[in-house]
C-alpha cells in the first residue's frame, strides 16, 4: 500500500502543472480568426455545404494567441507551436510539418511559421501552449484549421469573403396605398419581397432611401449623395419571393472604385422601404434587407457613461465601421467608392476599437500603398497605416515586404535645405511619382477638404481649411512628415535596419528644429500656415500638437489658441483636432466637442437623421455628401485611446497606457478589444475622490496614469500604495482620495 501510494505522490510531482495556467485562445493565423469559414453565395454555411472560403497564400503564415483570463501577474516565458496535416496527427500532440519544441519567448504574436514547406491547396491543423514565468505548463488550445491557397508566394495578406445577412424591419406599418419598412439603421444592401399576385398584370413600385421626411415618407429628393432609388416590379401570379437588382451607379463604378463581387451582387445603402400599390396583407417577414458586411463581431466592444448623447455618438461611430465595410476595402462611401489614404487612416483606427479584427485594415492599407491619391499629407499617411498596423498586431511582415515602398511615401526628394518638404519648389518629378505609385501629374497639399468655392461652396460657407493660407513650406505638409520619418524610424529599428533608423531620426530632428524655428510666431505664441505669412489656422496648430511639435513651454499657448478656434475644420481634420485636445490634457473641452449638439457635431449627424457617419457636419457644407463616409466616425477611436486614455506602447500590445481624461464625466465603462485579448475599465468620480477598476489581459503590461493630484491617496484591491506606474495582467480595483 506504502509503495503504491509512493508511486501515486511520484506520478504527481512529475507531470506538469497545467491548473494555473489557462490555456491560449483566440488564435489568429495570417491575423483572421475564422479560418475554417464556409461561405456560399455570401452566407455562411456548414463545411459540407461549400468548399473552404479562407485561403492563406503565404508559404510562412504567422501565427497569435491571447490568453483568457485575466491571472494575476501571468507572464508568457515560453511556447510550443504543433502544426500537422491531419486532425488525428496533431490529436496525439505530434507536428509532422511543424513542432516549434519550447522556445523561450514571451511573444504570442507573429510568430513566423518555421517548419516543412507547406503545400498548395491543403488542410493543416495548430494548436500551441504556453508556460508561465514559474515554469508551468498549460494544455495545448482547441485546434485551428487552415486552408492553402491554390498559389502559395513570400508575403500575401489574408482576408475574408463578404457576408450576407437576412434581416426584418424593425417596424412595417401601411398609409394609404403604401406599406412603410424601417430596418432601424442604415446598411449597404439590397431588398427581397415575398408578395402574392392575383393575375399577370399587377406591379408594385419599391421604394429605397436613406433619408425620410418628418412624416415618415421616404424622401425622394434628399439631395447630395444621400441615396434613393425606385424600381417598377411586376408580378407574377400566386406566392412568390422577388429579389430586386440594384442598378449600378456609374459614379461609383469606375475604374478606381472597387467593385462588388459576383457572389454578392449590386448594393444600395438604404434604412428605409416602401412598397406601393401592393394589393395584399403585407408582414414583417415578407420583407427582408440582404445587408452585406466584411465579418464583424457585434459584441466585442462596448461603451456606456452618464452622457447618453456620448453613448449615442459611439453607437453611431462603432456601427459605421461595420456598415462601411461593404467592400472588403475601405472605401470613401458610396458616391465614389474608392479607398482614400486619409479615410483608411481614420477607419483603421475605428475597426481596431470595434472588432479584434486586423486583416481589413492592412489589405485596405496595402492597397493604398500600390494606388495612390492626389494629397501630398495622405501619401505620409501610408508610412502612418504602417505603424499602427505593427503597433496593433505586432506583425511585421508587411512592413517588411513593402518597406521600399513604404520609404518612398516619406516623399524625401521633396526636402529643402531647411530640412522641410515642399510640393511648390519645382522638386517633383516623375521618378518620385512613379516611386509612390501616383499616376497623376502632381501632388497637391490638401489640409482638410473641401476648399472654399469648390463643389457648391461658396466663400461664405469658407471651407473647412479655417482660413489656411498655402505657401511653399507649409506647416500641416510638414507636420506629417514629421511623424512619418518618427514612425519609419521605428519600423526600420524593428526590422534590424539600423542604418535606415538612424538617418530616419536624424532627419526628424533636424527637421523639427527647422518647423520650430521657421514656422513659429513668437509674437501669437502659435504656429503660422507657413513660412512667408503670419496666418495661423487651426489645421496649423492641431497638427503641430497632435504630431509632438510643441514645446512644453508653448504647450498652454497653443492649447488656448486651439480651443478658441472650436471645431473650425471637417469631420476629416476632426481625428486630428481631438488627438491634439487631449494630448494637450484639454480633458473638459475634449469631452465638450465629444458630447456637443451644435451643427458642427456627431451628434448633429444623428439629428440629421443618419445612423451611419457623414461625409460632413452637414449638408451645407458638403453639399455632395453622403451619409455613410467612415471618415466621419472618429469618436469611434477618440473614446477608447483618449477619453479612456487606453493606447498601445509597444508592438502587439505587449505593453499599453491607462490615461482616462474623463473631465466632468462622471462614469463610464469600456470593453476594448487586442490581439492580446479583452481590456475592461470602468471608472466613477465625485468630488475628491476617483475609482477606476480595470481587467488587464495576461502577457501584457500596462502604464498608469491617473486623473488626480500629487498626494492623493491611493490603494490598489485595497492596499495601499505610495505610487501607481505599473500593473501587470489582473484585475484591479483602484481608488484615489483627495487627502
Amino acid at each position: 500500500m506504502l509503495r503504491k501510494l509512493a508511486f501515486f505522490i511520484a506520478v504527481i510531482f512529475v507531470l506538469p502543472a497545467y491548473a494555473q495556467v489557462p490555456a491560449p485562445d483566440g488564435l489568429l493565423c495570417d491575423l483572421l480568426a475564422y479560418t475554417d469559414m464556409h461561405v456560399l453565395h455570401g452566407y455562411p454555411v456548414q463545411p459540407s455545404q461549400a468548399t473552404p472560403s479562407v485561403r492563406i497564400a503565404s508559404r510562412q503564415p504567422a501565427f497569435s494567441w491571447a490568453i483568457p483570463g485575466y491571472t494575476a501577474d501571468l507572464q508568457q516565458s515560453a511556447y510550443r507551436i504543433l502544426l500537422a496535416d491531419h486532425p488525428d496527427t496533431l490529436l496525439r500532440d505530434r507536428g509532422n510539418f511543424w513542432d516549434s519544441d519550447k522556445v523561450m519567448a514571451a511573444t504570442s504574436t507573429g510568430i513566423m511559421y518555421n517548419g516543412k514547406p507547406l503545400q498548395p491547396g491543403k488542410h493543416y491543423y495548430w494548436k500551441v501552449k504556453i508556460w508561465d514565468g514559474s515554469g508551468l505548463e498549460s494544455h495545448y488550445s482547441a485546434p485551428r484549421i487552415f486552408v492553402t491557397d491554390t498559389v502559395l508566394t513570400d508575403y500575401a495578406s489574408a482576408g475574408y469573403p463578404l457576408q450576407k445577412t437576412d434581416q426584418l424591419p424593425a417596424a412595417l406599418y401601411k398609409r394609404t396605398n403604401v406599406y412603410h419598412a424601417d430596418f432601424g439603421k442604415a446598411a449597404f444592401g439590397q431588398i427581397k419581397l415575398r408578395l402574392q399576385a392575383a393575375g399577370d398584370h399587377d406591379t408594385v413600385r419599391v421604394h429605397l432611401g436613406e433619408a425620410v421626411h418628418p412624416d415618415g415618407s421616404i424622401n425622394r429628393q434628399p439631395g447630395g449623395t444621400i441615396r434613393y432609388q425606385v424600381y417598377t416590379l411586376p408580378l407574377r401570379p400566386g406566392l412568390h419571393t422577388y429579389q430586386v437588382q440594384i442598378r449600378p451607379d456609374r459614379r461609383n463604378t469606375g475604374p478606381q472604385a472597387i467593385k462588388m463581387p459576383d457572389y454578392i451582387g449590386e448594393v444600395l445603402p438604404f434604412r428605409y422601404c416602401e412598397i406601393e400599390g401592393y394589393k395584399g396583407a403585407l408582414q414583417q417577414t415578407d420583407v427582408t434587407r440582404v445587408a452585406v458586411n466584411y465579418p464583424f463581431n457585434d459584441s466585442a466592444a462596448h461603451f456606456l457613461s452618464a452622457d447618453t448623447v456620448l453613448n449615442a455618438v459611439w453607437e453611431l461611430c462603432k456601427y459605421s465601421m461595420k456598415a462601411t465595410s461593404f467592400t472588403g476595402i475601405y472605401v470613401d462611401g458610396d458616391r465614389e467608392r474608392i479607398p482614400y489614404e486619409a479615410d483608411a487612416y481614420i477607419n483603421q483606427l475605428g475597426h481596431y476599437a470595434a472588432d479584434r479584427e486586423f486583416s481589413m485594415a492592412r489589405r485596405s492599407h496595402e492597397y493604398l500603398l500600390h494606388h495612390a491619391t492626389w494629397p501630398t499629407e495622405w501619401i505620409l499617411q501610408s508610412v502612418l497605416m504602417a505603424w499602427n498596423d505593427y503597433l496593433y498586431t505586432g506583425d511585421i511582415r508587411s512592413a517588411r515586404y513593402h518597406y521600399n515602398d513604404l520609404k518612398a511615401k516619406l516623399l524625401i526628394p521633396l526636402e529643402g535645405e531647411n530640412g522641410l518638404i515642399s510640393t511648390r519648389t519645382g522638386k517633383q518629378s516623375p521618378e518620385l511619382l512613379k516611386a509612390i505609385h501616383y499616376n497623376g501629374k502632381a501632388l497637391r497639399d490638401i489640409v482638410d477638404w473641401p476648399h472654399s468655392g469648390i463643389l457648391g461652396l461658396g466663400k461664405s460657407e469658407g471651407g473647412e481649411t479655417d482660413g489656411f493660407v498655402f505657401m511653399d513650406y507649409n506647416t500641416v505638409i510638414n507636420a506629417y512628415y514629421y511623424k512619418a520619418l518618427r514612425d519609419m524610424q521605428q519600423l526600420a529599428g524593428a526590422l534590424g535596419n539600423n542604418e535606415d533608423a538612424v538617418s530616419f531620426a536624424a532627419r526628424a530632428d533636424r527637421m523639427k528644429k527647422s518647423f520650430q524655428r521657421l514656422l513659429w510666431n513668437n509674437r501669437q505664441k502659435v504656429f503660422r500656415d507657413g513660412i512667408g505669412t503670419d496666418h495661423a489656422s487651426l489645421h496649423a496648430n492641431m497638427f503641430a500638437m497632435a504630431f509632438g511639435l510643441v514645446e512644453e513651454r508653448h504647450k498652454a499657448s497653443v492649447a488656448s489658441f486651439i480651443r478658441s478656434r472650436g471645431m473650425a475644420c471637417s469631420v476629416y481634420g476632426s481625428q486630428f483636432l481631438m488627438d491634439a485636445v487631449y494630448d494637450a490634457g484639454d480633458a473638459a473641452y475634449g469631452l465638450s466637442l465629444l458630447s456637443s449638439q451644435q451643427e458642427r457635431s456627431w451628434y448633429n449627424m444623428i439629428r440629421a437623421g443618419s445612423t451611419i457617419a457623414m461625409e460632413a457636419w452637414d449638408n451645407k457644407y458638403k453639399p455632395n455628401q453622403d451619409w455613410n463616409h467612415a471618415w466621419g466616425a472618429v469618436p469611434a477611436n477618440i473614446i477608447p485611446r483618449k477619453l479612456m486614455g487606453i493606447e498601445p506602447l509597444q508592438p502587439g500590445w505587449s505593453r499599453f497606457r491607462i490615461k482616462p481624461q474623463p473631465g466632468s464625466l462622471p462614469w463610464a465603462s469600456l470593453q476594448l478589444p487586442t490581439i492580446k485579448g479583452y481590456i475592461r475599465m470602468a471608472f466613477r468620480q465625485s468630488p475628491g475622490e476617483f475609482r477606476m477598476k480595470v481587467a488587464i489581459p495576461a502577457n501584457t503590461i500596462a502604464e498608469v496614469i491617473l486623473p488626480v493630484q500629487n498626494g492623493a491617496a491611493i490603494t490598489v484591491n485595497g492596499e495601499t500604495v505610495k505610487m501607481l506606474t505599473t500593473l501587470g495582467g489582473g484585475e484591479y480595483d483602484i481608488l484615489v482620495k483627495e487627502k
